[in-house]
């Protein structure tokens, strides 16, 4: 394991009072790799966090915490642990996941730690990779994982990506290092377990090495990847705020920065969880963008919605909320949509976030509500009665924002203004007859 040790003094450069969070499963692997941070513990004076999650599948999982919490007392190691109580119905791997690296990242916090470091080996790299390949991914997510990955106050790090498998267990059996062992890892209904059972073997029979040429072709994606992601920095501040994107600027690009820049904005949303990103989902994007209907959208995993809004592109997280609401008008309201009604003593201009009204012309009190099927304003220009839909439409307001957009009513559920927007035959100009004002901002 002298690459790894290299590795952890050399290019981490593990220093005396470093604080070390070491995710452990317990298996083999993490114990290898708990064995030679121990090791090296002597030389170097740090400190190691044993982080343990329970999946609470196996019937055999309260023995291997114990197991664990253990061994971490007889070598005063901090052993912290967690029970995961249930799964949604989400995919389980990939819940499991999340809330594993959500307990170490909580650790990391907890104890300042510089590292958080996982046993994951040179197998577990071309396993990731091929799986990639053939489910599609970004040009990052074909690279795998990184050795090293900076979070900015810590570091994640994966010092076993030097070595296979089988010298990991020949290290465990030379050093007399116990570990337990998961069954499920040899159940073929995991996709993970068929690539590891039937096209390893097939690769180390052609090359004992290949694990080498996968870590040589992940660097080499990395840095096509830190190059290409330089010049999209240069485009996507052109085309891309807020996490909208300018449809017609977007267009006057090449398109291979155009299909990078959607995978640009996939990595930043989905950072750890790209494996769930596939080129299916970017082809619904890209089609989003080139379709000709003023307004449409498409859903991606873990509620990310992607909303076509005439010239637009907007990507939110999809908040599930009750929209519907009637407030009553009396000297202020804040509004659900992030925006206030006030009444106001003067203020100057005619625009349509200033309504103007007569008492005398209006049933008290005001509401302020949202759109009703049928809703119908009288227009003075047109001399008759608009749809609020089609105000909607011709004010090119976004199909999401609709449904909680602010429209003032009079007692007899009469539309008076439709603010920031269009007034109707109630409203007056500062030169009429009036004796209130109502603000929009």
């Amino acid at each position: 394991m002298k690459s790894v040790i290299d590795f952890l003094i050399n290019e981490v450069k593990i220093k005396n009072n470093d604080t070390i969070v070491l995710g452990n499963s317990g298996g083999p692997d993490s114990m290898c790799l708990f064995s030679i941070l121990l090791k090296l513990k002597e030389k170097l004076n740090f400190n190691i966090v044993c982080a343990h999650v329970n999946h609470n599948v196996r019937r055999e999982s309260i023995e291997e915490k114990q197991f664990l919490m253990e061994y971490c007392e007889q070598r005063h190691i901090i052993f912290e642990s967690m029970t995961i109580e249930r799964y949604g119905d989400d995919n389980f791997h990939n819940q499991a996941r999340k809330i594993r690296y959500r307990f170490f990242n909580d650790l990391v916090k907890k104890y300042d730690a510089n590292y958080l470091m996982t046993a994951h080996h040179g197998d577990d790299l071309i396993e990731t990779i091929l799986m990639r390949i053939v489910r599609g991914s970004t040009l990052k997510g074909y690279s795998g994982f990184n050795k090293i990955l900076d979070n900015g106050s810590f570091k994640t790090v994966r010092p076993l990506i030097f070595v296979t498998k089988e010298e990991i267990l020949e290290y465990n059996s030379k050093n007399k290092i116990p570990y337990v062992v998961d069954k499920s890892n040899f159940k073929d209904k995991y996709t993970r377990n068929r690539y590891r059972m039937n096209i390893l073997p097939f690769l180390k029979e052609e090359d004992a090495r290949v694990h080498e040429k996968f870590i040589k072709f992940s660097e080499m994606l990395d840095a096509y990847d830190e190059f290409i992601n330089y010049e999209i920095r240069r485009s996507i501040e052109k085309v891309y705020k807020n996490n909208k994107i300018k449809i017609g600027l977007y267009k006057e690009l090449s398109p291979l920065i155009q299909k990078k820049i959607i995978y640009f904005i996939l990595e930043e949303i989905y950072k750890d969880d790209l494996m769930i990103i596939n080129d299916k989902h970017v082809k619904l994007i890209m089609d989003l963008l080139k379709s000709k209907r003023a307004n449409a959208r498409v859903c991606l995993p873990h509620n990310i919605e992607v909303c076509k809004s005439y010239d637009e592109l907007d990507f939110s997280k999809e908040i599930k909320e009750v929209v519907n609401y009637e407030i009553e008008l009396i000297q202020f309201a804040t509004l659900p949509n992030g925006h206030k009604l006030e009444v106001v003593d003067d203020i100057d201009g005619n625009d349509n976030n200033i309504c103007r009204i007569d008492t005398n012309e209006v049933s008290f009190p005001l509401y302020v509500r949202t759109r009703k099927f049928g809703d119908k304003m009288f227009l003075k220009k047109i001399n008759g009665y608009k749809k609020v839909k089609d105000i909607f439409i011709d004010s090119k307001v976004p199909v999401k924002e609709r449904d909680k957009w602010p429209i003032v009513v009079d007692s007899k559920d009469r539309i008076i203004w439709i603010p920031g927007l269009k007034k109707s035959k109630f409203t007056k100009l500062k030169n009429e007859k009036y004796d209130i004002i109502i603000k929009y901002s």
